[in-house]
């Protein structure tokens, strides 16, 4: 038997697409669903991928669908739907169309799948994670977003290119918000051990952290349709297997704050377990005074555009 019994994703773009594919390769769940307001492309998609079952030796069953109630009995959800960035357009014009989207979804999961974990990706991840939260009334640890996991990916990327390294030796986080306020932690990365600040000098520092802060619109910009693909559902594939095995992994994810780092009512990214039950912990760590700053701007940021979204939304 997999890892979970029920995995539903919302959403069969992309991302939802290119997820269902390494989710199905992972064999991490008994059934998963795909589903979407387009007819046939949910349906088609999971068929696609069900067919390279002999090929890749999967026995995940995959199906599509464009109801709603494909959501029963979902031990996992995770929720992709929603506009993508344009180039020239910021996180957060994305705010009142993917709300609105959510909002249907949170509802949904609440009627037919209030034991779920639900991961959050649609942009801006921070404040809809928030959002989703607050619509489906579901408990915070159980709620999270996908964030540091991928900012942290292209991080180690650009650090491990500069200086012809395995990616795999680098580690560290990024911790704040998914969007330019993100806030690469120098003081807790490294090589192997190494610290990243014996290896690098400021001036190639500042341009891989200006590199990250931009890396999803650089994709953006090169793509010229659409947004990132590939690295984001890597990313959410590593989430996904930290709760499916119980791996209690330490990840940076968007995670709702009750008092950590001094902050409350408050989804943002930060180091968490991760495991079974969602977010068992979030992990306090030491930061620079700079990084504490950026880091509190980081929450302003967030904040702000949760105004707008109260605004919005009123009792949401």
């Amino acid at each position: 038997m997999a890892a979970l019994h029920k995995v539903v994703v919302l959403g069969a773009g992309n991302i939802g697409g290119t997820l269902a594919q390494r989710l199905a390769e992972m064999d991490i769940a008994d059934e998963l669903v795909l589903v979407d307001i387009v007819e046939g492309l949910p349906q088609g998609k999971a068929l696609d991928i069900q067919e390279s079952a002999p090929i890749q030796g999967f026995s995940t069953r995959l199906t599509g669908s464009t109801s709603l109630d494909a959501l029963k009995g979902a031990d996992l959800v995770v929720e992709t739907a929603g506009l993508a960035r344009k180039p020239g357009m910021s996180r957060s014009d994305l705010l009142q169309k993917n709300a609105e989207i959510l909002k249907g979804h949170a509802l949904a999961v609440k009627e037919k799948a209030p034991g779920a974990i639900v991961l959050v990706v649609t942009n801006p991840v921070d404040v809809m994670t928030y959002f989703f939260r607050q619509v489906s009334g579901l408990p915070g640890h159980r709620v999270f977003g996908e964030s540091g996991t991928l900012d942290t990916a292209r991080f180690r990327w650009f650090v491990a290119n500069e200086l012809k390294v395995a990616p795999r030796d680098v580690v560290g986080f990024v911790l704040g918000t998914h969007g330019d306020t993100m806030v690469p932690i120098l003081s807790l990365t490294s090589v192997q051990g190494v610290p990243l600040t014996r290896l690098i000098s400021p001036e190639k520092l500042h341009a891989i952290v200006e590199r990250t802060k931009k890396g999803g619109g650089e994709i953006v910009e090169l793509l010229k349709m659409g947004s990132a693909y590939y690295a984001p559902s890597a990313a959410q594939a590593e989430l996904v297997r930290a709760i499916g095995r119980d791996e209690h992994r330490l990840l940076g994810v968007t995670a709702h704050l009750d008092g950590e780092f001094g902050l409350r009512d408050l989804c943002l990214g930060v180091p968490a377990l991760l495991g079974r039950n969602g977010v068992e912990k979030v992990v306090e760590v030491d930061l620079s005074p700079d990084e504490r700053k950026a880091f509190d701007a980081s929450a302003a940021a967030v904040r702000a555009d949760l105004e707008i979204l109260k605004k919005l939304f009123p009792g949401a």
